[in-house]
C-alpha cells in the first residue's frame, strides 16, 4: 500500500525540522523556497538519462546510476569546488564506507544553469537556520535505481545517517515500478514514519544528526519495460568534506 507523504508549508519548515528532524516540501513549495519555477526544475530530467553506471556497488549489484558534484555555500553564494572523491566513514555506511569512490561529474549544462546553484544557496540557509552560519560543503548526488533486471536497491546500505548536517532528497521521478517506500526514523528512539513519494521535485528534508533513513527496494511492474526511480540527494555539512584525511576535507 502506498502513503501519502505528510506535507509541510513552508513557511512551518524550521518548526517542524526542530520538532521532528524531517519535513516533507510539495514540488510548489521547493520551487518557492529556491525561486524556481516548477517548469524549471521538471526541464532538469533530461539529465537522469545519462547518468553513468555506479562501479562501485559491493553487494555486486549493476542497478544503480549516477554522477556526483561538490559545492561550498558561504554567506549567500554557492559556488562548484574541484571534483573529490566521495567517501564516506564505515560509521554511516557499513557496506561502503572507509573507501574513496570516484564518480563522474555533474554535466557542464546543469553547472552552468543559475537555477542549479539558487537551489544550493536556498537550501544552505535552511541548513544556517537549523545549525547556524556555515560555510556549508555541499555534495550533489543524482541516482537513477533501475529495476529491469529485477530489484533495484535505492539504499543498499540499509537505514543509515550520511554523517552531515542536512539532508534533502528530491524525488525526480519514477517508471514502471513498485516499491521505493521511503522511511524515517528517530536515531534515538522507536519512532518512525512511512510514506511513498510520487510528486516529481517535491522532497524531504532531513536533520541528519536526528534520524535515520531508507527506501525500500523497486521491483518492475512490467518486467517487459524499462523500471527505474529517480532521485537527487543534496547533502550539507559543515567543518569540510567528509575524506579520511580531515586536514584536508576543507581544501577547495
Amino acid at each position: 500500500m502506498n502513503l501519502d507523504p505528510p506535507q509541510t508549508p513552508l513557511p512551518e519548515l524550521q518548526a517542524q525540522l526542530a520538532r521532528t528532524g524531517w519535513a516533507v516540501l510539495s514540488r510548489d513549495s521547493l520551487a518557492a523556497l529556491s525561486d524556481i519555477a516548477p517548469a524549471q526544475l521538471q526541464a532538469w530530467h533530461h539529465h537522469w538519462d545519462a547518468l553513468p553506471p555506479d562501479h562501485h556497488l559491493r553487494d555486486g549489484g549493476r542497478y544503480r546510476r549516477r554522477r556526483h558534484g561538490c559545492f561550498v555555500v558561504d554567506k549567500g553564494v554557492c559556488r562548484p569546488v574541484q571534483q573529490r572523491p566521495h567517501w564516506q566513514p564505515v560509521e554511516y555506511n557499513a557496506l561502503h564506507g572507509g573507501i574513496e569512490r570516484h564518480f563522474e561529474p555533474l554535466p557542464p549544462a546543469l553547472l552552468a544553469d543559475p537555477a542549479w546553484l539558487r537551489l544550493l544557496q536556498r537550501l544552505g540557509t535552511v541548513a544556517t537556520a537549523l545549525r547556524g552560519a556555515g560555510p556549508w560543503y555541499a555534495e550533489a548526488h543524482p541516482f537513477r535505481i533501475e529495476a529491469t533486471g529485477g530489484i533495484g536497491r535505492p539504499t543498499p546500505e540499509g537505514a543509515h545517517r550520511d554523517g552531515v548536517d542536512l539532508v534533502a532528497v528530491i524525488f525526480v521521478g519514477r517508471h514502471n515500478v513498485k516499491g521505493g517506500e521511503t522511511r524515517v526514523f528517530d536515531a534515538r528512539g522507536p519512532q518512525g514514519v512511512r510514506f511513498t513519494l510520487f510528486e516529481p521535485f517535491s522532497a524531504l528534508v532531513l536533520d541528519d544528526e536526528r534520524v535515520i533513513h531508507e527506501s525500500t527496494p523497486i521491483q518492475p511492474l512490467n518486467p517487459a519495460e524499462p523500471s527505474w526511480r529517480d532521485t537527487l540527494v543534496l547533502t550539507f555539512r559543515r567543518h569540510g568534506f567528509q575524506g579520511p584525511d580531515p586536514a584536508a576535507a576543507s581544501a577547495p
